[in-house]
């Protein structure tokens, strides 16, 4: 059973950083691209960053993703944090017509 699972989310001041971790069990990891999604109140669900499985890697501004094959898990690390930012982020897993998905975990920008 294939399950991605969040963490690191929470409360930060804007200006700070936050790192997201993704932990993936029963799937072959290295042979998944890996995404970061975000969804606010009431948008649409919108791609963040996305690492291939040759570690190519591409993500907004002030945002990195990064992906460590021997410990099965992502990171999304985010910088210079908005509240534009306040959102629940979602890690996805994705090969060929496979695609799995996490729970989310909530990340608020607020003073």
């Amino acid at each position: 059973q294939v399950q991605l699972v969040e963490s690191g989310g929470g409360w930060v001041q804007p200006g700070g950083s936050l790192t997201l971790s993704c932990a993936a069990s029963g799937l072959t990891f290295a042979s998944y691209v890996m995404k970061w999604y975000r969804q606010a109140p009431g948008k649409e669900r919108e791609l963040v960053a996305s690492i291939s499985t040759g570690g190519t890697a591409n993500s907004v501004p002030r945002f990195f993703i990064s992906r460590d094959n021997a410990r099965n898990s992502a990171y999304l690390l985010m910088n210079s944090l908005k509240s534009e930012d306040t959102a629940k982020y979602y890690c996805s897993a994705e090969t060929g017509i496979l695609k799995y998905w996490g729970q989310g975990t909530q990340v608020t920008v607020s003073s």
